[in-house]
C-alpha cells in the first residue's frame, strides 16, 4: 500500500486589517484622553474597537505591547534626509517630529509618556522599538555633518539629539497651543539657533 499523503497544515484565520486599523485607532483615542495609560484596557480597548477582547489578545498578548504598537504606528518612521547639507537634513527631521506632536497626536504621546515613572516596562519598550531607531537616525545625520566639516568636531552628539528632540516636542506639552505661526516656523528657528553653536 503506497503511504498517504501528507496532510497540508491547516492555514491560521488571516488577521484583518480591518480590526488591526480599529484597534489601533481605539488605543489613541483612549491614550488622548485623560486617563492615558491608566485608561487603558483590553477590554476598553476592544469595546472601542468594536471587536472581542479575543481578537485583541491574539494579536497583543499585553496592554504594554499594544500601547507601543499604537505609539508606532502612530509615529512611523522619520523621512530619510537627503544628505545634501546638516542644515537641510536637520531642518527634514525638525518638521517630521514637530508635525508629530500636534493635536490629537501630540496629547496621545504625552499622556502615554506622563506616567511613565508607573510604566517602566512600557517605557522600555517604546525607548528601544520607537525611539532608538530614531535617534540612530539623527546621530547619523549629525555625524555625517562632522564628516564633511560642517559640524564641529568636538560635537556632543546626543546632547544635540536631546535638544532637538526636546525643542520639536515642546509644542505637546504646553499648556496652551502654540500660535500657528509660531508652530510653523519653529522648526526652521529651532534648526538656525542650533546650527550657530554647533556649526563651524
Amino acid at each position: 500500500m503506497a503511504p498517504a499523503e501528507p496532510t497540508a497544515a491547516r492555514p491560521g484565520r488571516p488577521r484583518s486589517a480591518r480590526a488591526d486599523k480599529a484597534i489601533m485607532e481605539a488605543v489613541l483615542d483612549l491614550l488622548a484622553e485623560e486617563g492615558g495609560v491608566a485608561g487603558i484596557s483590553m477590554e476598553a480597548v476592544a469595546a472601542r474597537a468594536g471587536v472581542g477582547k479575543s481578537t485583541v489578545y491574539r494579536r497583543w498578548p499585553d496592554k504594554e505591547r499594544l500601547i507601543v504598537a499604537a505609539l508606532a504606528a502612530l509615529k512611523g518612521p522619520l523621512p530619510e534626509p537627503p544628505g545634501r547639507s546638516a542644515r537641510e537634513d536637520l531642518l527634514v527631521l525638525a518638521r517630521a517630529i514637530a508635525a508629530e506632536h500636534s493635536g490629537r497626536r501630540g496629547r496621545c504621546v504625552w499622556n502615554a509618556l506622563g506616567g511613565a515613572d508607573k510604566h517602566p516596562e512600557l517605557m522600555n519598550r517604546y525607548r528601544e522599538e520607537v525611539l532608538e531607531p530614531r535617534r540612530e537616525l539623527m546621530r547619523r545625520v549629525l555625524r555625517r555633518g562632522i564628516a564633511a566639516g560642517e559640524l564641529r568636531a568636538d560635537l556632543d552628539v546626543e546632547a544635540v539629539v536631546t535638544v532637538l528632540v526636546g525643542a520639536m516636542t515642546m509644542p505637546g506639552r504646553a499648556p496652551a497651543p502654540f500660535d500657528d505661526d509660531v508652530a510653523e516656523r519653529l522648526p526652521d528657528m529651532v534648526v538656525d539657533v542650533l546650527m550657530r553653536g554647533i556649526g563651524v
